[in-house]
């Protein structure tokens, strides 16, 4: 006897559940870093445990241009089954900072085409997209270095992180960190070219945490790697 499936979770039903979760308090602190929801991302990753993995209706959220609905449809997507072309046009429409970090960092990283990607966003002249590109860069240059030519990309930072973008100045000064980090026989230079661009030098920063001032954080990840 064959056993009668649960009935799929609608858009409509997912939708009311992200608006009951909607803190007016929180929408406006997101407002000043670019987005647009006022969802406790504790609350939507819950909810996204429950809802498992669906494609369908990853695909139907992110059609609803709404920042809390596409941060759910991120987890409860297929990373691997997504197309190249499908993951471009998510990326040049993701709009908000969050969505476009987490659709790199849980989607694109996973996903096989994810250095074909790297290649095509790298130089484009969209600069969030070359910061999408960038970010994958900085995770290849900590994880699998082979190939990449670091006293290359480590000339182009130094001539063009300055004046870049924030999105992708932050995403060049993450690559500028994890070669300097992950790579001692370039560290001297990296530290000097963070020193001398002062790129994210006076940026706020919790009691705790790591700056992102390149050279503060280089010096605090060798730091602890030889702590042990």
């Amino acid at each position: 006897m064959v056993e009668a499936k649960h009935a799929e979770t609608t858009v409509d039903e997912v939708m009311a559940e992200l608006a009951a979760l909607e803190d007016p308090k929180m929408r406006a602190v997101n407002l000043r870093h670019g987005d647009d929801h006022g969802v406790n991302l504790s609350k939507l990753r819950a909810l996204a445990k429950r809802l498992k993995t669906q494609e369908v209706l990853a695909s139907q959220l992110w059609e609803t241009d709404d920042t809390a609905a596409r941060l759910l449809a991120i987890l409860i997507c297929r990373p691997k089954t997504l197309r190249p072309d499908e993951l471009d046009t998510m990326l040049r429409t993701a709009r908000a900072p969050k969505v476009e970090d987490w659709l790199i960092s849980y989607v694109v990283k996973k996903n096989p085409h994810a250095e074909d990607l790297r290649l095509t966003w790298f130089a484009d002249p969209d600069p969030v997209v070359a910061g999408a590109g960038w970010a994958l860069t900085a995770d290849r240059v900590a994880k699998n270095p082979d190939g990449l030519d670091l006293p290359v990309l480590l000339d182009v930072i130094e001539t063009e992180m300055k004046n870049a973008p924030d999105r992708l100045q932050w995403a060049m000064n993450t690559c500028l960190a994890q070669i300097g980090i992950a790579h001692p026989e370039h560290r001297t230079r990296a530290l000097e070219i963070g020193e001398r661009l002062e790129v994210l030098k006076d940026y706020p920063t919790s009691p705790g945490c790591t700056s992102p001032f390149a050279p503060a954080w280089i010096n605090e990840m060798v730091r602890r790697q030889e702590a042990g």
